[in-house]
């Protein structure tokens, strides 16, 4: 085994199934950039890190290949998928036309109690991003996004930005924590409760819109 294909992985245990473990630890190595786009993982050397068979492995690296996360290499194992700058320009492009629009409609001072119940997750984000808990914030961030889209009654459009997002995963973002650029951006979900709870369309627009910028500028980022 190359040792700069050694990951930094932890054992498994019995509380969630092994698939569910596995997957879950590998959606932590990719955010955090110890697994590198366009490197091939075998699941037998990965199985051997975790303590356990290659078979949750592989049902694990599949699951994150229907996401677009990874691709199988014949006979080989898993490649980490690449995105080109025109990828995630597109990705941007796509989640400015849903989620903006959809956003600024809810904004509606009658349903300020709707926002509130999720002001609990807004601040899970940026606690998260002050102590540098990169899986805790994309698990947050993703959590409060699909709870507020939610809102909008839309199932079908919930599913497609959870797509898009699982396409556009953030990874390498240990820099960006210890240069404080996430807490940034996770504030910005606290401005656009208050702007929602406000009944401000114009505000919530400007928010969304500028925080989705700001998510590219984070996969733009040097890794």
């Amino acid at each position: 085994m190359a040792a700069e294909n050694r990951l930094d992985l932890p054992m498994v245990g019995e509380r969630q199934s092994l698939r569910e473990q596995v997957a879950h630890a590998l959606r932590a190595a990719l955010i955090t950039g110890e697994m590198r786009p366009g490197v091939v993982y075998s699941a037998p050397v990965l199985a051997a890190q975790f303590g356990v068979s290659a078979t949750p492995v592989r049902e694990a690296m599949l699951d994150l290949a229907k996401e677009g996360l990874v691709e199988a290499v014949r006979n080989k194992g898993f490649r980490v998928t690449e995105l080109s700058d025109r990828d995630l320009d597109e990705l941007t492009e796509i989640r400015q036309l849903i989620e903006v629009p959809t956003v600024t409609r809810l904004a509606d001072a009658s349903r300020a109690e709707e926002f509130e119940r999720l002001r609990p997750v807004a601040e899970e984000i940026v606690a998260a991003a002050e102590r540098g808990d990169l899986l805790g914030y994309v698990d947050a961030d993703l959590r409060f996004h699909v709870e507020l889209l939610t809102l909008s009654g839309n199932a079908h459009l919930v599913e497609v930005v959870k797509d898009l997002r699982n396409r556009a995963r953030l990874y390498g973002l240990s820099q960006l924590s210890e240069r404080g650029t996430l807490s940034d951006s996770a504030r910005e979900h606290v401005a656009l409760l208050d702007a929602l709870k406000a009944g401000d369309t114009t505000a919530a627009r400007t928010i969304m819109s500028e925080h989705i910028q700001h998510v590219r500028g984070i996969w733009a980022d040097p890794r």
